[in-house]
């Protein structure tokens, strides 16, 4: 064929999904229905015309139709990686984890349920191999949410129906195609398995494909920084992703192409923001909706132009087989669907699904080019026998066009019919009482606009009288607002909270003022906030916000490998990644109290208003608590990152200065560019992040401590060689009552308290504990936590042994004042246990010791508890702000009012929440009495 006439009909394919966009508009039809109809008129129509016998002049441009130069092979690895790459990017994943129980069970259970149920309701009358049979169910087990998704759009479904239907058509795409695969394989002789070889090689090749994909999209992400402010080129990057994994995976890895493609689109999804401009990210997803939006149309287009050549030679025994088809895929969708689902439900596995969503997902499951694709597939392989061939392009065609004619056309009014619809009772309030305030604020911008302009008052009074009388409509369906209960409220502003704040990080991020390094870590942080908040409400929201305060896995880990192997690089990276975290962590908090004060509370009134700021108040008190404590360790470190968020403001805003003077026409082309290269060199200086010295060279630490200060150099390198090092962070439990004792502590910064039977002490530096443990062989008889960050010495059993015989001055000291601490202990049980606490080494006297410990004391907060939360500083000051002091009653009461009524319905729905967000207000009110 020649080329012009093949770019010819190209052009004419893609004139004709144009015109048929705003024709299914219109007509009120999904553009795909409206495409599958279309496509087969037009292989009916190309088909008429090549083996007509009354003209040969259209035969040229007939055959094109009739046989395409593209094979099955072809259309599946140019449209299928684009079509399933692009729908892992739109998805929101973390919001697709909310519901991943069910979306499993619908893309991987009911694949198999289906091929199932299909597979042997043919096989008695078929007069096929079972093989086949089971081939035809897989092949339409695939659902295309194509249609379906557009038709919720439309209408405007629920989201939550919108990700569960995408979420079972991306995965179940991989599942049917892998099934297919091996059944294909195994019906051609070219492979021989059993039924547990053949569910083995299925797990091998998903887990394959997830392995693949993720590893290549990461490998994808690390390099997309290279092209930092080049969007065509990270575009460029995106779209190589999914063709390099599907041939790799296909071809080389001989994992699942499909699976593999969805893992890498997910990565990318997940953590290719973090790494680009959010405005390069927005052009991104524009390309991509485009180029999928071509595929999508032309993979529909072109398989429903073969849909002919399919169905050719259909019989009525067919149409029975048909309706078996029908029967069997339908029974298989609501056996997963009203037998599973209640199952994962009652385990706890996953929210609940309503019946309305149920029948929605029972009826939407349409099949589409996916499974168009394999039946071409089928039809051109060599190896099957034409009956079987036959048989299954046959079925599979005409199941496609059943689906999308029946399914695709009542859908919509089904979806009217229950009322889906519609606007939930909440949702219709918080509309109707924010359309009164937005209409009202609108009214006042017209009217200082025409007064602006010199409109005529009696132009201006015509429009404003149309906004009075909406404005006035709407105030009168405010009192559904009313009608809803605090509870209900509170959580439509938690989750404003929560979603303002995502949009606030990549607002900073687009400023450049926070690092990709950390606005992973925050979208992570916010959209966990969301979830959390709409499933647990308050309870969840502070559950989320105080997760990161708390030391992580890799912190620990870190943490580790300074004391066991004496690596602090790892540590100090983590503390820096902290103490950057927490600033902006800070930083968020203020901003959101502002848009609390200025949006939230005029939409949900004073008395939620009031609640929400009590509650962002807490968050902003234990942060800064946080951020005091590292202070306190590392004040330069701290004076060091803000002033180089400063320095990024300032770099931003002279960017936006320079950027604004260029449109307004006040400078040139050249001297713009000239002065964006300066503000680049200088942004460069701005995000290169100081060191954090943790402090913990065992030299300087011995010898500063006021324990060995005085001995000559000769002794404190012998000492040195002995101790260790050790890093602790706040509310880290250093030594537990009962245990044996291997090691004794000196303090060199920091402060810890000893909490034993009968009293509480506080350490600070220059204090010793843990050693009469292995003076007397005895048993640690106290608990000891860090109040802060703690730079220790730690000896060890043999070694402090050791020097106490080395150095009988300092022995001395330590019997003496052993001895003055077990005259403390007298009335304890055990009398071998050992007391922890030694006081300061030091000859002041008893007044000048307290004049110094006074304030220690003072900055220290009260005795805590075990179970109080680890990772809140308790050297920081704990006064609480003047406004939780100040906090009315009456907001107490109705913060614990909403509470209880959380947790009553939380403990209906069989998940309780935590009572964290009381526990963190106790702690408050104790905190600021003692």
């Amino acid at each position: 064929m020649e080329t012009p006439l093949i770019t010819g009909v190209f052009a004419l394919l893609l004139i004709t999904i144009s015109l048929l966009q705003p024709l299914a508009r219109r007509l009120g039809l999904a553009p795909s229905v409206l495409l599958a109809m279309v496509g087969t008129l037009i292989g009916i129509t190309a088909t008429y015309l090549l083996y007509t016998p009354h003209t040969d002049a259209f035969n040229t441009i007939a055959n094109v139709f009739v046989h395409p130069p593209l094979n099955s092979e072809m259309i599946l690895y140019i449209f299928l990686p684009i079509l399933l790459f692009q729908t892992s990017l739109t998805l929101d994943i973390r919001r697709i984890f909310e519901d991943i129980a069910p979306i499993l069970v619908m893309a991987v259970v009911a694949v198999l349920v289906a091929t199932a149920f299909i597979g042997f309701a043919l096989y008695p009358l078929s007069g096929v191999s079972l093989l086949a049979c089971l081939l035809l169910g897989a092949m339409v087990a695939t659902t295309d949410p194509i249609a379906v998704v557009a038709i919720f759009r439309d209408i405007g479904a629920p989201a939550r129906l919108g990700r569960i239907v995408e979420g079972e058509s991306l995965l179940n795409d991989a599942a049917a195609i892998v099934i297919f695969v091996i059944l294909l394989d195994m019906l051609t002789g070219e492979q021989a398995l059993t039924a547990a070889e053949a569910l083995i090689a299925i797990g091998r090749s998903f887990a394959g494909g997830i392995i693949v994909g993720a590893l290549l999209a990461r490998i994808a992400i690390s390099l997309l920084p290279l092209m930092r402010d080049l969007p065509l080129a990270q575009v460029t990057l995106s779209l190589a992703l999914p063709y390099g994994t599907f041939v790799l995976s296909d071809q080389f890895a001989d994992v699942s192409a499909v699976v593999a493609v969805v893992s890498a689109g997910t990565v990318f999804n997940l953590y290719g923001p973090a790494r680009i401009q959010p405005s390069s990210w927005d052009f991104l997803h524009a390309v991509w909706e485009q180029i999928s939006f071509w595929a999508a149309s032309l993979i529909f287009l072109l398989a429903a132009i073969l849909v002919p050549r399919f169905v050719d030679g259909f019989t009525p025994i067919d149409i029975l087989l048909l309706f078996v088809v029908i029967v069997a895929a339908l029974a298989a969708r609501a056996v997963v669907i009203y037998g599973l689902l209640p199952v994962l439900t009652t385990l706890g596995i996953g929210q609940s699904v309503n019946k309305k969503f149920k029948t929605v997902i029972l009826w939407g499951g349409m099949r589409g080019a996916v499974t168009l694709t394999l039946a071409l597939s089928v039809s051109e392989h060599a190896l099957l026998s034409a009956e079987v061939s036959g048989f299954v392009t046959k079925l599979a065609t005409g199941f496609v066009l059943f689906t999308l004619l029946v399914y695709g056309t009542s859908l919509k009014p089904l979806i009217r019919l229950l009322g889906l619809d519609q606007l939930n009772p909440r949702d219709e309030a918080l509309r109707s009482h924010y359309l009164a305030l937005a209409l009202s604020d609108v009214r006042h911008e017209i009217a200082e606009a025409a007064d602006s302009y010199h409109i005529a008052p009696k132009v201006t009074g015509s429009v404003l009288k149309d906004y009075e009388q909406r404005t006035a409509e709407a105030a009168a369906e405010t009192n559904k607002m009313e009608e809803l209960s605090d509870w209900d409220r509170v959580r439509i502003g938690l989750i404003a909270l929560a979603d303002r704040e995502q949009q606030l990080v990549l607002e900073h991020f687009h400023d450049k003022t926070i690092s990709g390094r950390s606005v992973s870590s925050f979208l992570t942080l916010t959209g966990r906030t969301g979830d959390l908040t709409r499933s647990d409400g308050r309870a969840g929201y502070n559950k989320a916000v105080r997760q990161p305060l708390k030391f992580g896995l890799g912190f620990r880990i870190a943490q580790m490998l300074q004391r066991r192997l004496r690596i602090a690089r790892p540590l100090a990276i983590r503390l820096a990644d902290r103490f950057e975290f927490l600033l902006v962590y800070r930083i968020l908090a203020d901003e959101l109290i502002d848009f609390n004060n200025r949006r939230v509370r005029p939409l949900l009134g004073n008395r939620v208003a009031d609640i929400l700021h009590d509650t962002l108040c807490i968050r902003q008190d234990e942060t800064i608590q946080a951020i005091d404590a590292l202070r306190l360790q590392y004040p330069d470190y701290a004076d060091a990152l803000e002033s180089q968020f400063l320095r990024k403001v300032g770099v931003r805003l002279e960017e936006t200065v320079y950027d604004e003077a260029k449109e307004q026409m006040l400078i040139g082309t050249e001297l713009h560019q000239d002065l964006v290269r300066d503000v680049e060199r200088t942004r460069r200086e701005c995000h290169k992040r100081p060191k954090l010295d943790l402090g913990l060279k065992t030299r300087e630490l011995v010898s500063a401590h006021p324990l060995f200060t005085d001995l000559p150099k000769k002794q404190q390198n012998a000492i040195r060689r002995k101790m260790r090092p050790q890093f602790a962070t706040p509310g880290e439990h250093l030594i537990r009552k009962g245990d044996r004792g291997d090691a004794a502590y000196f303090i060199a910064s920091g402060a810890v308290e000893v909490r034993a039977p009968t009293h509480t002490v506080r350490l600070g530096r220059g204090d010793v504990f843990g050693e009469i443990a292995l003076m007397t062989g005895g048993r640690r008889s106290a608990d000891v936590y860090a109040l802060g960050y703690c730079q220790l010495l730690s000896l060890r059993a043999q070694d402090f042994k050791a020097l106490m015989e080395q150095h009988k001055e300092l022995r001395d000291h330590v019997v003496s004042l052993a001895e003055k601490r077990q005259l403390m202990n007298t009335d304890q049980e055990i009398s071998e246990m050992e007391d922890p606490v030694v006081p300061v080494f030091a000859t002041k006297p008893e007044t000048e010791l307290e004049a110094e410990e006074a304030p220690l004391q003072e900055d220290l907060p009260p005795d805590g508890s075990e179970d109080a939360e680890p990772d809140v500083p308790c050297n920081a000051s704990d006064n609480p702000p003047e406004d939780h002091a100040e906090a009315s009653e009456s907001t107490e009461v109705e913060v614990d009012a909403i509470e209880a009524a959380e947790a009553a319905e939380a403990a209906e729905a069989g998940n309780a929440p935590e009572a964290e967000t009381g526990a963190g207000t106790a702690t408050k009110k104790e905190t600021a009495s003692a």
